[in-house]
């Protein structure tokens, strides 16, 4: 993608891995100045203990031709999150994206588990991360971001609104945190649009983050060898298509037609035109219903 977002200064929030690192590197790759927080350093590790550092995001954004500044901070804590915005106000004093990607939470929930079944404080803490973080970043870092004219506020969840609105999603703390998350940004977008920014909600297909690589035992390399053990994960995507329907949406001069809505990385990129790092063109959530749900056999044919 050619880079068109020079001068242009991001926050994506909880860039440490998955979507987070897809979109903060794209934003990179375009001409951005990106900064990347999270809680897992080269120094000190989150609860999820894993390797994936917000540095190790810093420098694949700046190796993407934009420039990455890693800043530690955990976004349930408001006076941590309030250095954040302030430190880029005094190196930058602009903020022209907000991707709000916090989650960290794969490892509090139970698939299917009723309410009454699940362990409660696991649930409770998987809607602080989910839902109160994106709260206090957007309460921290929107004065801002309306500084000047025409800034773009991005909340990641899973799912589209029309997707979930007749789904039941893993369970019920997940369902509740990802519906929060749809409607935060239908909510921002009211309070943002008659100010000149515009807020949407997006969400990628089924994503080949580095948890999910694992899970099949597969590389990025690799992956297709998990068709044969998962025939519909032919549909999924890396981080980086996510990553360009960012980049696509902050390029865009008449993005405030998005502001409030639900969108996809499929659905934008029919849009825009924008592919995947192998060319293709996913749209995972018209093959889950047209497909999959419908107990239709794998065929990603018109679908990628």
């Amino acid at each position: 993608m050619n880079p068109a977002l020079d001068g242009k200064v991001a926050l994506v929030a909880g860039a440490t891995r998955g979507a987070g690192r897809g979109i903060a590197v794209e934003l990179g790759a375009a001409g951005a100045t990106v900064y990347v927080t999270g809680r897992t350093t080269r120094e000190r590790r989150s609860e999820y203990n894993r390797p994936e550092t917000i540095e190790d995001t810093a420098d694949l954004v700046t190796r993407a031709g934009g420039r990455g500044i890693a800043v530690p901070a955990d976004h349930l804590d408001p006076a941590q999150v309030r250095e954040v915005v302030g430190r880029i106000d005094a190196e930058q004093g602009r903020l022209d994206i907000l991707v709000n990607d916090i989650w960290g939470a794969e490892h509090l929930f139970d698939w299917e588990a009723p309410v009454w079944e699940h362990d409660l404080d696991k649930g409770l803490r998987l809607l602080r991360l989910a839902v109160e973080t994106h709260a206090i970043t957007s309460h921290c870092a929107l004065p801002l971001l309306l500084r000047r004219p025409g800034g773009l506020v991005v909340e990641m969840t899973d799912g589209t609104a029309e997707y979930n609105r007749d789904r039941y999603r893993v369970s019920f703390f997940y369902d509740l945190a990802k519906a929060a998350v749809l409607r935060m940004a239908f909510a921002l977008g009211h309070e943002l649009g008659p100010r000149g920014a515009t807020a949407v909600a997006l969400t990628p297909g089924w994503m080949r983050s580095e948890i999910m690589l694992e899970t099949f035992g597969v590389t990025e390399e690799t992956w297709r060898d998990a068709v044969e053990r998962e025939p519909h994960f032919a549909i999924s995507e890396t981080p980086f298509y996510t990553g360009r329907a960012v980049v696509a949406l902050a390029r865009d001069p008449e993005v405030a037609r998005w502001n409030g809505h639900s969108l996809s990385s499929g659905g934008l990129a029919r849009e825009y035109g924008f592919t995947d790092l192998d060319g293709s063109r996913p749209d995972a959530f018209r093959y889950l219903v047209e497909v999959q749900e419908a107990g239709r056999p794998a065929d990603t044919t018109g679908y990628r």
